[in-house]
């Protein structure tokens, strides 16, 4: 089956009558639900995921607002998997891109992270001094950055914060990005490795920067008429949306007739308002509340209203809306490839060694409670649940895309290239080829010998013969002995 692109959506209720909201799986094309998962009610940049990949399950991640509660959810069940109990309440979570660390944010400017497949709790430390709102890992899961109500932005090196040695010290960020002057509502990270990648990040005072991480510096400063709450980057970097509460979503160009704009620094300010640059404005007529980027170049937008409307990136044409969460508030939008294990979707059982009975199913990822404090015990034995990857075709049935017929020709193949590097590489089967060769020439010399005798015995018996008749003519008046001589010397000299 061909990959098929999904909509990974989070709703949460406006009010406790509503009921709760849930995370849901949408098809791209038609809208339609192929999964939702209940329970839950997070808040924006409450929301995280982990893709199935490597024949491995994925994993969903939610906090609660009112509890200090994590929900853990897989794509093999619709419920909650697991109720992760917290020091204290989450007001952002994020997860590596390996799936391997899971970093949370507090109201109180305090960070915690932890490894998913031990629940070790690693660090937790006093980063920011109010409530922490965004939490992004850089594209190689390197380097941490937050952004915080203080309009502070740090970044901090995830591979020191989880470094044995440096357990007992204060964690300090590897720099900080401050040229914010209000709360920070949104980060996004570009491509690349750390610390070679850009960074974009908005803030309640009307502003989205553009961030060089390599050399610490601002490239440029985007200034629009609203308060911006969210952000999507296209993956190429060529441009991005800014989206406020209001509904207004701006596009900004990075690039104008192929020359790069911006980069020069704190005192380039670029306008959204300012109409030489014909920047297009999209309105969705309701607060936005996210939006995300598709694989196919559209833009998502999530409204506090339940609405997702889909728009076509280059000429803004509305394509269609999925209204299946009107009453709900969208907190959470992003699209992946179709989990090969979501629930409902594939057949999870399979015949081990020809019993009906033996059941198995495509492993999640592990994922254990998550430690409260931490532990210095625990680390130093770090009991570690893995599963070693496999091939992503491992579950596929062979008989549909490998016949019989080709399956019989290449065990051929292989069986015959192994017996001849056998018998290059065997020694003993090299000596008796040897002497079978020696015994077939030596065979050889021998029936050449008696086919050369051979010839010899007709070759005299026909000279003997032509002699003697030639003997016989010279006595009754026919050719003389000098003829029979001189045809004798040529005879021999062509026999010579």
């Amino acid at each position: 089956m061909p990959p098929q692109e999904t909509i990974l959506c989070a709703t949460a209720s406006s009010s406790t009558s509503a009921g709760s909201g849930s995370i849901s799986i949408h098809d791209f094309k038609n809208g339609a639900i192929l999964a939702s998962f209940k329970q839950t009610n997070a808040g924006p940049n409450c929301t995280t995921y982990f893709e199935s990949k490597q024949s491995q399950g994925g994993f969903l991640l939610a906090a609660q607002p009112d509890k200090s509660l994590l929900h853990h959810y897989n794509f093999q069940k619709d419920q909650i998997s697991m109720k992760i109990v917290l020091p204290e309440k989450l007001s952002c979570v994020a997860l590596d891109p390996k799936g391997d660390f899971c970093a949370a944010g507090t109201s109180q400017g305090r960070i915690y992270l932890w490894e998913t497949s031990s629940g070790i709790l690693y660090n937790s430390w006093d980063a920011h001094y109010r409530q922490v709102n965004v939490l992004r890992f850089t594209c190689d899961g390197a380097a941490l950055i937050s952004g915080s109500d203080d309009s502070g932005v740090s970044v901090w090196s995830v591979s020191r914060l989880i470094d044995e040695d440096l357990q007992n010290d204060l964690p300090l960020s590897l720099f900080s990005l401050s040229d914010h002057t209000l709360p920070v509502t949104d980060i996004i990270c570009g491509i690349g490795a750390f610390p070679s990648c850009r960074i974009l990040t908005a803030s309640a005072d009307h502003s989205v920067k553009l961030w060089d991480l390599a050399s610490k510096s601002l490239l440029t400063t985007f200034m629009f008429p609203q308060v911006i709450s969210t952000l999507a980057w296209d993956i190429t970097e060529r441009l991005f949306f800014a989206a406020s509460s209001d509904g207004s979503i701006y596009q900004m160009n990075l690039f104008r007739e192929r020359e790069a704009i911006g980069g020069g620094g704190v005192s380039d300010v670029i306008r959204a308002a300012d109409e030489t640059r014909k920047e297009r404005l999209i309105t969705a007529g309701d607060p936005v509340t996210c939006i995300a980027i598709s694989m196919t170049s559209s833009l998502l937008v999530g409204t506090s209203t339940g609405l997702i409307h889909i728009y076509d990136i280059p000429t803004h044409q509305l394509m269609r809306t999925i209204t299946t969460h009107k009453g709900f508030s969208i907190t959470y939008l992003s699209t992946l490839l179709k989990p090969v294990d979501l629930i409902g979707h594939i057949s999870l059982t399979l015949n081990v060694g020809g019993s009906a009975d033996a059941r198995d199913v495509i492993p999640v990822r592990p994922v254990v409670p998550f430690q409260r404090i931490r532990d210095v015990k625990t680390r130093e034995l770090h009991e570690l649940s893995m599963i070693l990857p496999t091939q992503d075709h491992v579950y596929d049935d062979e008989a549909t895309f490998y016949s019989e017929d080709s399956l019989l020709c290449d065990q051929a193949y292989f069986l015959s290239t192994s017996a001849s590097l056998d018998r290059g590489h065997d020694a003993a089967a090299l000596q008796s080829r040897v002497a079978e060769l020696e015994a077939e020439v030596s065979l050889l010399r021998g029936q050449l010998g008696q086919a050369k005798g051979v010839n010899n015995l007709m070759w005299e018996n026909v000279v003997q013969k032509v002699i003697g008749q030639a003997k016989s003519k010279g006595a009754n008046g026919l050719p003389s002995n000098a003829d029979v001589d001189s045809s004798e010397r040529a005879r021999k000299r062509g026999r010579s």
